[in-house]
């Protein structure tokens, strides 16, 4: 049995996140239904590096499927970019160790998240639309305090099966893109669900004075997520790199 890391990316604004749902269209269904077809098997199981929600975008996702045989990497991959809708696309294939697992070896992991002051009839679907500029200087001063953090429970979604609520965040930063957009980059080796929005949406309020620095830190220390600000649209976020 062979293992084979799959290199995609897509754009969810049509889907119900990664991980396939009972009533909604996933990009984890498309990919393994494809594969399906393809691989001529009745059931190919693909494994994500993690879950993506609704109208979360991906420019790098990592899956990974085992077969009991070997194919052509190149060949796949083009057939599979044929067969999969234009809004999902495969990088490449590739032959893996068999101890390789696309989640559980991920060392750590990298969100991108976009927001602009100007209204965009092309940008809709990958920016969140502020009313305003806030102070990014002093939202980033607030962002340095999430790289002495260990406990992220005041930004994890509410009753979630998660064990623990402990992450390694090594970056967390707001920079300019253009005259009106700006992109937050956060990387840790581990996200909570919605955790990523959450952090966003309670800087905004830094960013706009309802909340202090002082505040922010309480807000962190409080373990409480109905401290926290409300969570950020899902248009603007973006999974950008994993890193193994």
């Amino acid at each position: 049995m062979q293992r084979y890391f799959i290199y995609l990316a897509y754009d969810g604004t049509r889907y119900h996140g990664w991980q396939i749902q009972p009533n909604g269209d996933s990009v984890q269904q498309q990919l393994m239904e494809a594969l399906q077809t393809l691989l001529r098997r009745e059931v190919v199981e693909v494994t994500g590096a993690g879950r993506t929600d609704t109208g979360v975008h991906a420019k790098l996702m990592v899956a990974h499927f085992d077969y009991d045989e070997a194919v052509n990497c190149t060949m796949l991959a083009d057939k599979l970019n044929r067969l999969l809708p234009p809004d999902i696309s495969v990088f490449k294939l590739e032959p893996v160790d068999a101890e390789m697992h696309a989640r559980f070896s991920a060392k750590a992991r990298r969100y991108e998240y976009y927001v602009t002051t100007a209204k965009s009839p092309f940008m809709r679907q990958y920016r969140y639309k502020l009313h305003k500029a806030p102070d990014f200087e002093l939202m980033n001063q607030a962002a340095k305090l999430l790289l002495q953090v260990e406990d992220f429970t005041s930004f994890s979604k509410l009753h979630t099966d998660v064990k623990t609520n402990i992450c390694h965040v090594t970056r967390a930063e707001w920079s300019q893109v253009d005259e009106v957009t700006w992109v937050f980059n956060i990387q840790a080796d581990r996200f909570l669900r919605n955790m990523v929005r959450a952090i966003v949406g309670t800087l905004l309020e830094v960013g706009y004075g309802k909340l202090t620095l002082e505040d922010f830190q309480q807000v962190i220390q409080q373990k409480d997520r109905c401290s926290a600000g409300m969570s950020v649209p899902a248009q603007g976020l973006f999974l950008a790199d994993i890193q193994y």
